[in-house]
């Protein structure tokens, strides 16, 4: 049986690009979109669930390096903040 051609057309509604690529490609889909306006469209599935899907695939802890960042920029800051209420007093 031989496929037919088929017109390829721009997905208007946002809603739905999602959901069609999930229906075309048989995968999940996660989208996360900011218009020219900057207004946040998030599509599907939640984004924290499929990136720890993606780290167990590819056995990273994406999350763990992130964290360990965030802690030492938090000593740097409290640093800061010591040094800065030394100097008030």
């Amino acid at each position: 049986m031989a496929r037919g051609k088929i017109q390829i057309k721009r997905i208007e509604n946002t809603t739905k690009k999602a959901n069609k690529l999930t229906i075309l490609c048989d995968a999940k889909v996660s989208i996360i979109m900011f218009s020219s306006t900057g207004k946040l469209h998030k599509i599907e599935q939640s984004t924290k669930q499929f990136f720890d899907q993606y780290q167990m695939i590819l056995g990273v802890d994406i999350w763990n390096s992130h964290y360990e960042n965030m802690q030492e920029n938090l000593k740097k800051l409290k640093e800061v903040n010591r040094n800065l209420r030394k100097e008030f007093r």
